[in-house]
């Protein structure tokens, strides 16, 4: 593919910087209280370019609703949802790695399983009615 041996040599500047604020987290999680942590999210998603931040907060919202055991936290910078002190699900904005679209993922402790293969990670354009029942179906079927 060319292009690519320029993108093997390392990773990029938004991947390094990923690296380190996951490093940054590891390094203070074990200091703040979930309160802290979820004004640390909240915080970050603050930060984020209004597109990114709207869907943002509707993943929030939608998560609080539909699955309220699940703790918040940053993880390599971007909001994301534990559940028992494992990343269930986050939300990584088109912005974080100048990506054409946000996306819903879901790591292994999701109960998302549907046979020998399933979907684990959905991009997000826009929110619509649907849109949001469908994340509000996802989180809570993954936090079961």
């Amino acid at each position: 593919m060319a292009g690519r041996d320029e993108q093997d040599a390392g990773f990029t500047d938004e991947e390094k910087a990923a690296v380190k604020e996951r490093a940054r987290e590891t390094r203070a999680a074990k200091k703040l209280t979930p309160e802290q942590a979820q004004a640390e999210v909240l915080a970050k998603i603050a930060e984020f370019p209004d597109d990114d931040r709207a869907i943002a907060e509707a993943i929030h919202r939608l998560v609080q609703e539909n699955a309220p055991h699940l703790t918040a936290r940053t993880w390599y910078g971007m909001p994301a949802y534990a559940k028992d002190g494992k990343v269930l699900a986050f939300f990584q904005p088109a912005s974080k790695f100048k990506a054409r679209y946000g996306t819903l993922g879901f790591n292994d402790p999701a109960n998302l399983d549907d046979g020998p293969m399933w979907a684990t990670t959905f991009a997000v354009t826009e929110l619509t009615p649907d849109v949001e029942a469908q994340i509000a179906s996802l989180v809570k079927r993954a936090a079961s």
